[in-house]
């Protein structure tokens, strides 16, 4: 019903820039929170950054001062600019929003979806 679709994701040297955008199309009656998690190969997917629908935005310690998330509400898209990269920022980044839905004409759902991911490679 809700569909999540990621864009951005590149091969990057060390030390430069991607911003990752992720627009959520549906039958969107609201959405409260947006983020963005990574997983990288053997390792457990993390929490990057998330952002509710009023602005409150919270980072992993390890992307402080380097990752900036926003959201544009109007057009339902969550945004993760992601400068000074790492090699260790290599992972498949997916995006999360916590939807509420219309599903019937007088019904409403609410869940957390995501999209599919899209790779970000750092290397030289």
């Amino acid at each position: 019903q809700v569909q999540l679709v990621e864009s951005g994701g590149d091969l990057v040297q060390p030390g430069g820039s991607l911003r990752l955008s992720c627009a959520a199309s549906g039958r969107i009656f609201s959405i409260f929170a947006m983020g963005w998690y990574r997983q990288a190969p053997g390792k457990q997917r993390e929490l990057v950054a998330t952002i509710t629908s009023g602005g409150n935005t919270n980072y992993v310690d390890s992307v402080k001062g380097r990752f900036t998330i926003s959201r544009d509400n109007a057009k339902n898209t969550v945004y993760l600019q992601m400068n000074s990269l790492k090699p260790e920022d290599t992972a498949v980044y997916y995006c999360n929003a916590d939807v509420t839905y219309r599903s019937g004409t007088y019904s409403f759902k609410r869940d957390s979806c995501w999209g599919q991911g899209t790779q970000v490679t750092v290397s030289s």
